[in-house]
């Protein structure tokens, strides 16, 4: 009994260490690639907007922003180094170094045109995309051999376990339902987890080696949850976090207990100028607008400083108190020198543009301005993020009855 029970918790034991491990090089090496190589992807296609801005524009805040978002790609690409094998990347590093030439030269004077650019950069995001799918079919290698590995489990277990029961009825029985039991629910949550539902819980009691591993198989479907719903909730327009980001980031933000600014841009008179200048020019000014407040809470907001796109031409930033004044600041002298490059010289010289408002009523309509509502928070001051939206709007409402651009920080309070 003794001999034929070790050898089964033995071999069972190996074999659960194996696949613990396995689960800790996914959630350890492999999830962290697959995250950094959607990031990547997200801002080479957000540089690859600047570099067009200012082949257009020729303003040169748009290379600073590609210079930003150009440090992070190499950030991203050093860690994809570290973490993988040097000679997988060589080919990325190739086209990304190519890729900066071209807009080197776009920005230097020495090409006018983009498709160099164009063609290197869809170039570069088609190697991203190439070694998206290689680590993806790499992690689908890893579960399918752990797949094999518990069958394998399984079956010399029951073998080894039932050669001890025929020598020792009373006990084997118990061990064997209760390793088999627990290999059984792992396996189901491999296949589950695989198949998209992170919310599955194996739901084995704690207390040995595979809840452990169970645990981690759980924490890492947790994290795969989260990425994809950011990757779903992300505007595509801006490319900013959208409402799900916004709501998780105010309620740690809450939890965490510090006090912090809350604020809520919002454009006025767009639905005219929308109407006026179509479609295509509305967009291109929320896309812009994100830019200028993106840039502005990363150049004054700190690290901590957040930047979403509620839609439309709804965004929410969320910065430390102290910075609300440059941040603001900087949104509005930057909008108001960038929205005259979307008005004819005729709209400019009349000060607005004619059209309907929102009752059909003609009436005339200045140039759109930019509003801020800021409201101090805290989790003494509001409960959740829907009170802290539901008091922005009220402060959103008196910023927008001042003329001009401008930022109003209203006071905090709780709302019943």
């Amino acid at each position: 009994m003794a001999l034929f029970t070790m050898a089964a918790l033995g071999f069972s034991a190996i074999n659960i260490y194996q696949s613990n491990n396995t689960a800790r090089q996914i959630a350890n090496n492999d999830l962290p690639v697959i995250s950094a190589l959607i990031e990547l992807r997200t801002s080479l296609l957000t540089q690859e907007g600047f570099a067009r801005k200012y082949a257009i524009l020729h303003d040169p805040a748009f290379i600073e922003l590609f210079r930003q978002r150009e440090a992070e790609s190499l950030a991203t690409i050093n860690l994809l180094e570290r973490t993988g094998s040097g000679q997988d990347y060589t080919s990325l590093k190739r086209h990304y170094q190519e890729y900066h030439t071209a807009a080197q030269q776009l920005f230097d004077g020495s090409s006018t045109e983009t498709s160099q650019l164009r063609s290197s950069a869809l170039q570069l995001l088609g190697e991203v995309d190439a070694n998206y799918m290689k680590r993806k079919d790499m992690l689908q290698t890893v579960l399918s051999r752990a797949n094999e590995q518990q069958n394998s489990t399984i079956w010399w277990t029951v073998a080894i376990s039932c050669t001890g029961f025929l020598l020792a009825i009373g006990v084997a029985p118990f061990v064997t339902y209760r390793t088999f039991g627990a290999i059984r629910k792992l396996q189901s949550a491999t296949h589950r987890i695989a198949a998209g539902d992170f919310d599955y819980d194996p739901q084995i009691p704690v207390g040995d080696e595979i809840s452990d591993l169970a645990r981690d198989f759980t924490r890492m479907a947790a994290r795969l949850k989260v990425l994809e719903q950011m990757s779903l909730d992300a505007s595509p327009l801006t490319r900013l976090p959208g409402n799900f980001a916004i709501e998780r980031v105010l309620e740690d933000r809450l939890n965490d207990g510090a006090p912090f600014a809350f604020c809520y841009a919002d454009l006025d008179n767009f639905k005219p100028y929308g109407d006026h200048y179509g479609y295509a020019k509305g967009s291109d000014l929320i896309r812009i607008t994100g830019d200028l407040i993106y840039a502005a809470v990363k150049e004054h907001g700190g690290p901590q400083g957040f930047v979403g796109h509620v839609g439309g031409d709804d965004f929410v930033m969320v910065i430390p108190t102290e910075k609300i004044a440059p941040v603001c600041q900087t949104i509005i002298e930057r909008f108001d020198n960038e929205v005259v490059r979307h008005y004819t010289p005729q709209d400019l010289k009349a000060g607005g543009i004619a059209g309907s408002d929102r009752y059909g009523v003609q009436r005339f309509f200045p140039v759109t301005t930019i509003s801020i509502a800021v409201i101090i928070c805290g989790k003494d001051q509001y409960s959740s993020a829907v009170d802290i939206a539901r008091a922005a709007a009220k402060v959103k409402d008196s910023a927008k009855e001042i003329p001009g651009s401008n930022y109003l920080v209203g006071s905090p309070r709780k709302i019943a």
